[in-house]
Order: structure tokens, then C-alpha cells, then sequence
């Protein structure tokens, strides 16, 4: 059973010591006494919002209290914190920031695995793109693998069926990179023609770059 603290906004005064008033109070028996008089005086107060945290000093403090304010609307008391002692608080503490480093740490690992994952997907997009398009330029087929497999783009890369090198995958992400990168298609865009409009009036020179490039240089 745990201790109980409460939080009052009137003027209370301790009925031990006639200190106040009051902002923690512990009720005995119906009656109000000040922390230090009811012998919680040298807790320390921990606002709720951390649970690991919380739970860390409470299961380290031999004495804690939690410490509730009534709710007038909802008319029910609502815990706002614990009281537990200071040297159980800064274990908490130490063992939390134990945690956060820790997790900071495998963030990092996380990060370079991923790095390293896109990289080697990268370069296998860009052999898939030279072997689809033999005729392609090298730089080329490393940018539009590039600018396919960003992680968290939606791009086509990162589609199952890129992820997967399926050929069809592949052919929309060229032909997508040509479209922007070898015709006027952008500038159609923004002069107010209609994006199928604007394929299909270039589909016959994106064609032509396409079928170059399906044969070796």
C-alpha cells in the first residue's frame, strides 16, 4: 500500500506545527500535517512523466509517497508524482542515463548498418540498371540508382518490387530519370500542361534514348 501526499490549493495549515500554507499535505485520520511533521520531510519530489525513471527510484527508495491533486471538473484525485529519497533518485537517474547512452549507442550501430545496406543496394540498382541498359553511362546509372533507393522516399527503389530489382522496377526508374533529366518534360509542367499530356508528347524521344541505351557503347 502506498503512502499518499496530497496537493491542495487552499490555505492549510498543519494542525502539528501550524506551519503553512500547505502545498503537500499528508491526512492522519482526517487530520493535516506538514511533511516534516509527519516525517516525509526529506524526500524529494519527482514529477510523473518519465516511467522509467519513476520506476527506477521508487523500487530504489525504502520510503516513498505518491503525491495527487484532486480534479474538481472530474472529481477524482490524479497522481501528479512521487516523493522518494534523493540518493534513490539519483541511482534512477544514473541508471537511466545508463539507458539513454546505451540506446544512443545502438542508434549509431543501427545508422551505420543502414548506411552500409544502402550503399550495397545502390551499387546492385546501378549493375541492374548497366545490364538492362549496357549503353548507359556509368555516371549515370549510379545517379538515377541513386536518386531510385533513398530510404523513406516511396520511391521506386524502395518498392518491394525495386527492392527485389525486378526489371520492370528498374525500366520505370530510367525512364523516370530520363523524362526529367533529357527533355523538356519539367518545363511543360510548370507551363501548365497536363502530366499525361507532357508523357505522352515526349514518350517518343524518351523511347529513343531508352533503345540507345539497350545497346552496348
Amino acid at each position: 500500500m502506498s503512502l499518499v501526499v496530497f496537493e491542495s490549493l487552499k490555505q492549510i495549515h498543519c494542525a502539528e506545527c501550524r506551519g503553512g500554507p500547505l502545498r503537500r499535505l499528508v491526512r492522519e485520520a482526517g487530520v493535516p500535517r506538514c511533511l516534516d511533521c509527519a516525517d516525509l520531510g526529506h524526500l524529494v519530489y519527482l514529477p510523473r512523466g518519465d516511467a522509467a525513471l519513476t520506476r527506477r527510484a521508487r523500487e530504489a527508495s525504502s520510503l516513498s509517497a505518491v503525491v495527487v491533486r484532486r480534479h474538481r471538473r472530474r472529481r477524482r484525485y490524479e497522481r501528479q508524482g512521487l516523493l522518494v529519497e534523493d540518493a534513490a533518485l539519483a541511482h534512477a537517474e544514473r541508471a537511466c542515463l545508463a539507458d539513454a547512452e546505451a540506446r544512443a549507442r545502438r542508434r549509431e550501430r543501427d545508422r551505420a548498418r543502414r548506411a552500409a545496406e544502402d550503399v550495397r543496394f545502390t551499387a546492385a540498382f546501378a549493375a541492374e540498371i548497366l545490364r538492362l541498359f549496357p549503353g548507359c553511362p556509368p555516371e549515370r546509372a549510379q545517379a538515377i540508382a541513386a536518386h531510385a533507393s533513398v530510404r523513406g522516399s516511396g520511391r521506386v527503389g524502395r518498392t518491394a518490387a525495386g527492392r527485389a530489382l525486378d526489371e520492370q522496377a528498374v525500366s520505370v526508374a530510367v525512364r523516370a530519370a530520363v523524362r526529367h533529366t533529357d527533355t523538356e518534360y519539367d518545363a511543360l509542367l510548370m507551363s501548365g500542361v497536363p502530366r499525361f499530356t507532357a508523357r505522352a508528347r515526349l514518350a517518343p524521344l524518351i523511347d529513343a534514348v531508352l533503345d540507345g541505351w539497350r545497346t552496348a557503347a
